[in-house]
């Protein structure tokens, strides 16, 4: 496996990041991930149009798109899986034990890892813990994923993928990994950025591609919507079977099949959409 390491291709056994950078020691970075199939990156422009947007939320220098893009091509060249998660990290770099930043410049990781593709439909649950829609690192897509493990590991002991959270106001916001979407009289729904999620690529493509509204929604929404589905890089459109102890028959209903089927159609058609 090769690394993309601050300007060049490195075998994985001797690419080393700093004890003492940012990124690590108090998770000062942003990342990415983009869907690699047989070689060829997805949706990457806009990957990388959220990367610059996270970096402008913690300060960070812009990161060099050109730089970035010759970073993706050369992993994914020297080791072009089937199916693919390439990872772009990119952090605040060597600084001190503390909250200041050094003046090393930023450190930029790009890894490529092989996966599955994940089934058709899904199991997820809501857990205690709650987005802050008004924090600081609110809609930024940032290492500090510490609240994301916890809550996935929760939900796989309760045999599910997905952990979904609400927001400090009681408002369907968002997974740990995806966007969430319900449907109700036929339409379909997603909570807005206000609600603090993640503004999601996959997210994105499906509202314009469905005409999706966004609309704010309470989390009990999950008790009665028709149908439920997740949107995320790796996951595309999913459906969702089980919320809880609710079980969602006929999954994937109608309008979340079609769902599934216009955003297959329209990425394969385009891979820079």
């Amino acid at each position: 496996m090769k690394i993309w390491l601050d300007g060049g291709l490195r075998d994985a056994e001797s690419a080393r990041v700093s004890v003492f950078d940012h990124g690590l020691t108090v998770g000062d970075g942003v990342f990415e991930t983009v869907k690699a199939v047989d070689g060829v990156t997805f949706a990457l422009t806009r990957h990388l149009d959220r990367l610059t947007r996270s970096a402008r939320g913690l300060g960070l220098p812009d990161p060099d798109h050109d730089e970035v893009r010759r970073a993706c091509a050369a992993v994914v060249e020297a080791d072009p899986v089937p199916l693919g998660r390439l990872r772009i990290t990119y952090t605040g770099g060597h600084g001190p034990l503390g909250s200041d930043r050094g003046e090393h410049g930023p450190t930029l990781v790009v890894a490529l890892g092989e996966t599955t593709r994940r089934a058709d439909s899904t199991a997820v649950v809501t857990v205690p813990w709650t987005r802050n829609e008004r924090g600081a690192l609110t809609g930024l897509k940032t290492t500090s994923y510490a609240e994301n493990v916890v809550a996935l590991a929760r939900a796989h002991q309760q045999g599910a993928t997905e952990a979904l959270f609400a927001n400090t106001v009681g408002r369907l916001c968002e997974g740990t990994g995806s966007n969430v979407f319900v449907v109700l009289d036929g339409e379909i729904h997603t909570p807005p950025l206000a609600s603090g999620c993640l503004a999601g690529i996959t997210r994105e493509l499906t509202v314009e591609w469905t005409g999706a509204k966004e609309t704010d929604l309470p989390l009990d929404v999950l008790e009665r919507a028709d149908e439920v589905f997740l949107t995320s890089t790796l996951r595309d459109v999913q459906a969702v079977h089980r919320v809880d102890d609710r079980e969602l028959p006929g999954t994937p209903g109608p309008v979340t099949a079609k769902a599934m089927r216009i955003f297959a159609e329209r990425a394969a058609d385009d891979l820079d959409p």
